[in-house]
């Protein structure tokens, strides 16, 4: 009997291990705070980003919008499973330096008791789809009101696999640019860059709107659209604050920076409108915010809160000036702002980081460098070669993107008639609106 309660507490022992084991890996207040932040991210797509899309549309095309934003949610969430999260945070051997590998297809080996630095990497592979879920969301905006429904299907596949996800790689996943140093803490380059581009391209490509430039197309629900700006503001301090990947002072500083430069660049936009135009709008000062959350990203996790006043002040500033630049000089009818806004925003905010994660700069210093950095001058050229990088592959994969998809889907836009008619009808045969 004494040899039997012996063998008893000695499996009992070797069974609460891997319990004890995991109690001292993964950090609680870490893994709560990331799944509030992968709860807050999905919240910036839906509603958030569909609400601030489908306002700004005209009323024939509000449930397309809407539409595409679920649809899309629903692709990339899939896409990330099947061999997105592999290819973007596994070693891919000989390849590493630009793709991951296989080794966790259809979330091969992503346990419960799997660990990703202090949390579980369920909770961390969640977290990463939901970036994969908005980016392509976010291109959206380029095409808007034109395009057919199948071709927003087939470039979400195509998308996330040749653009999102290789980039992804190379900044987050331990690739080429990471071993560089380049700073971006929660997307400038994964995330905006990527986006304003492809949606630049999809304009050009696309072509625009059957009016453009000669007939008024203003937002039709300007409710809908502060609404929906509201939501990406608050969900962007899980989008910045958790890509600290933990709950602690990283996190607290990149929220307090986020927040600042979203409230400067509103504010700095509303009065270059207001000065310009005599009027303030409510337009201008959502699309303000935007752009300076786009702008604090890559660097929220980097710069100190003086730092982010002078971030969103020439977030606010330059997008400003990009907007009016793209829409009324170059007449390319890049839908909802998409470039001039997330694109130029991300462009600003990576090289920003070069500079305000500087720790000699007094009140404006950061963090500093990435390691084995040493000067402003120096971390300026590694981010310039990110953005750069960045832009011009997606522009020439996104371009080729469109051109393969043109085929197989015999054009990419909707006939002049099913345009006036509205994509509501033609593509869904439902109503945003049925009063």
């Amino acid at each position: 009997m004494r040899f039997n309660m012996k063998s008893l507490a000695t499996g009992l022992a070797v069974l609460a291990a891997p319990q004890i084991a995991l109690a001292a890996d993964i950090d609680t207040g870490d893994t709560a705070w990331i799944l509030t932040s992968t709860a807050l991210v999905l919240f910036m797509t839906l509603p958030g980003l569909a609400l601030f899309y489908g306002g700004l549309t005209r009323s024939r095309n509000v449930l397309s919008i809407l539409m595409q934003c679920f649809v899309i949610a629903g692709i990339a969430s899939i896409v990330w499973l099947v061999a997105g999260y592999s290819l973007a945070f596994t070693d891919g051997g000989s390849a590493n330096a630009y793709i991951g590998g296989l080794g966790k297809v259809l979330f091969a080996g992503v346990l419960e008791r799997s660990v990703e630095g202090t949390i579980p990497e369920t909770a961390f592979a969640l977290f990463q789809m939901t970036f994969a879920i908005i980016t392509p969301a976010l291109v959206i905006g380029g095409f808007a009101e034109r395009i057919k429904f199948s071709v927003v299907l087939w470039f979400t596949v195509l998308w996330l696999f040749l653009v999102y996800i290789p980039i992804t790689h190379w900044v987050w996943g331990g690739g080429w640019l990471a071993q560089m140093g380049l700073l971006d803490f929660a997307g400038g380059t994964v995330v905006h860059i990527t986006a304003g581009t492809a949606a630049l391209v999809a304009a050009l490509v696309v072509g625009p709107r059957t009016g453009f430039g000669k007939t008024p197309m203003p937002p039709h629900n300007m409710t809908l659209t502060v609404a929906g700006a509201g939501m990406l503001w608050v969900g962007w301090f899980g989008f910045n604050g958790g890509s600290a990947l933990a709950a602690n002072g990283d996190a607290a500083m990149a929220m307090l920076v986020t927040h600042i430069s979203a409230a400067t660049g509103a504010i700095t936009w509303m009065f270059i409108e207001w000065k310009k135009f005599g009027k303030p709008t409510a337009l201008g000062v959502v699309t303000g915010m935007v752009a300076g959350l786009g702008t604090i990203t890559p660097a929220s996790g980097f710069v100190g809160p003086a730092g982010a006043l002078v971030i969103g002040l020439l977030a606010g500033l330059v997008c400003f000036n990009a907007t009016m630049f793209l829409k009324n000089k170059l007449k390319i009818d890049d839908s909802l702002d998409v470039f001039p806004v997330h694109g130029v925003g991300g462009i600003v905010g990576t090289l920003l980081a070069a500079v305000f994660a500087a720790p000699t700069l007094g009140v404006f210093a950061g963090q500093g460098f990435a390691e084995g950095v040493n000067s402003i001058s120096q971390q300026f050229s590694i981010q310039m070669i990110g953005v750069i990088s960045v832009l011009l592959y997606t522009a020439v994969v996104t371009f080729v993107i469109f051109k393969v998809i043109a085929v197989l889907t015999k054009g990419l836009r909707v006939s002049e008639d099913e345009e006036s008619e509205g994509l509501d009808i033609v593509s869904h045969e439902e109503r945003g609106y049925d009063l």
